[in-house]
């Protein structure tokens, strides 16, 4: 094999040699960046199209004046994969470019006239490998520029020239110095381009187009990095804010158990599984005098922090009217009035009221609109009760609700929960129901509180069988023993 080892080709390879380490070390960084995988796996792979565009040109030079059919075809092939390449890199860098300024509805337009304009090229190309229309190697099979090789570079200029409107359009959507590099990837060609007319035998341009590239590289997955690392921390502050959140939300709820030690007239045990750190369920139970004991439950609307502040406003002010020893009616319609004053975000929050009057076991009671109370007979079994449901509280300003009594007996139990027990899910999206709550519940051991939410969490726990939890799962439980 023929091989020219003048100064300038000489140059030349020292150069490509030099642009293939330098891609390949930006692949090794890139691909160790904490950046997003698909803007990863897209850098190093235009960074492969470079060291795929500069080895073929090496490779077209290596293989000039090679006399040959073998030679020939092979120059052919290298030639135009290189001038391919080229195009494809251009193409790249427009979709970089788009992705980041993000047009809107032009976007599609812009895309279509990308494809187009490539395919264009490509078919040129093609017509170009059979009738010399661009380029042609001559009988010594060495590379010559044909009348119309300007033509050649039409498509990938108008392709750079709809890059320079949209970094000048919509410059405001990149960072400074990301702008900085995506000029100077457009703009260096074009200077090594006039250098190349002064030293013809040096190929600046591909020194130039790899120098901006992996500079172009560089620049953005060094901003990717810092705004990951800014995320990061940014994640880390939330996270020990939402650990906070949780120990405050759960400090808010009673918690410890026994309740009331010194009282035996009865028994009371509450959970709550929020769905995230934070929920928006809440229950509650105090006294309103020695002889009365408040108890709610309630599902605010949504998740996360929003629903949890408006779970503490609604907690504290239910418990407040109730204390104030406003019947449940009355503390509901009080709570509804005062929330729809002053509630943009539209929110609302279903309760279901109690009061219990320890000396009688008559237990008062409101829902607005909230699950159906579960009750047990000291002889019979859970059953529901479907009680008048009023409208949500937050939901229209003036609503009004109804009351209703019942009367315990020693040894009878009450059972409220939120709708995040009956409607949790298993794997194919089955719903656990009030049917297997009502089953699991009169198979639990029902001697105390405790041991009858144990026995509903363990029955939900195996429906679901690890099914991610979507909604807040609270259930309060009460045992009424009477006066001895």
């Amino acid at each position: 094999m023929n091989f020219d080892i003048s100064f300038g080709n000489l140059v030349n390879i020292f150069m490509i040699a030099a642009g293939i380490g330098v891609s390949g070390l930006s692949i090794v960084q890139i691909s160790k960046a904490p950046i997003d995988k698909r803007v990863r796996k897209y850098f190093i792979f235009f960074l492969w199209m470079v060291i795929g565009y500069i080895t073929m040109h090496l490779t077209r030079q290596m293989l000039e004046g090679n006399v040959g059919t073998g030679y020939t075809i092979a120059i052919y092939a290298v030639t135009f994969v290189e001038f391919f390449i080229s195009g494809l890199m251009t193409l790249m860098l427009s979709l970089m470019i788009l992705y980041i300024a993000a047009p809107g509805k032009a976007s599609k337009t812009i895309l279509v006239i990308l494809f187009v304009l490539l395919g264009l090229h490509s078919a040129m190309l093609l017509v170009s490998q059979f009738t010399g229309l661009y380029y042609y190697f001559d009988a010594e099979n060495v590379y010559h520029r044909s009348g119309l090789y300007i033509v050649s570079n039409v498509s990938p200029v108008l392709m750079l020239v709809q890059d320079m409107y949209l970094l000048i359009r919509y410059r405001d959507k990149f960072a400074k110095r990301v702008l900085v590099a995506f000029w100077i990837y457009l703009v260096a060609p074009l200077g090594a381009i006039v250098a190349q007319t002064l030293f013809s035998e040096v190929q600046f341009v591909i020194f130039a187009t790899v120098g901006a590239a992996v500079n172009m590289f560089a620049v953005i997955t060094s901003d990717l990095t810092e705004k990951y690392e800014r995320q990061q921390i940014d994640a880390s502050r939330i996270d020990a804010e939402l650990s906070m959140a949780t120990r405050i939300q759960a400090d808010m709820l009673p918690s410890i158990f026994p309740a009331f030690p010194n009282r035996s007239d009865f028994d009371v045990y509450a959970s709550m599984k929020p769905a995230k750190e934070v929920g928006g369920d809440f229950y509650d139970f105090f006294f309103i005098d020695e002889n009365k004991l408040g108890i709610v439950i309630a599902d605010v609307s949504g998740k996360g922090v929003p629903a949890a502040l408006f779970m503490m406003a609604a907690k504290i002010l239910v418990q407040n009217y109730a204390i104030m020893k406003k019947s449940p009616k009355e503390a509901l319609e009080a709570t509804n009035n005062q929330i729809c004053m002053s509630n943009r975000e539209e929110m609302f929050v279903t309760v279901w009221l109690g009061v219990l009057d320890l000396t009688t076991g008559v237990l008062t009671a409101a829902n607005a609109g909230h699950e159906y109370p579960i009750f047990k007979t000291p002889d019979g079994k859970f059953e529901l009760l479907k009680d008048k449901h009023g409208f949500v509280i937050g939901g229209m300003e003036g609503a009004k609700y109804r009351e209703y009594e019942v009367k315990l007996e020693k040894g009878s139990m009450l059972f409220v929960y939120t709708d995040g027990v009956a409607e949790a899910a298993n794997a194919e999206s089955e719903l656990f129901g009030t049917e297997r709550l009502l089953q699991a519940l009169n198979a639990s051991d029902a001697k105390t509180p405790r041991t009858v939410l144990d026995g509903v969490h363990a029955a939900v726990d195996a429906f679901v069988n690890g099914a991610p939890q979507f909604d807040d799962i609270t259930m309060l439980c009460l045992k009424y023993n009477g006066n001895e």
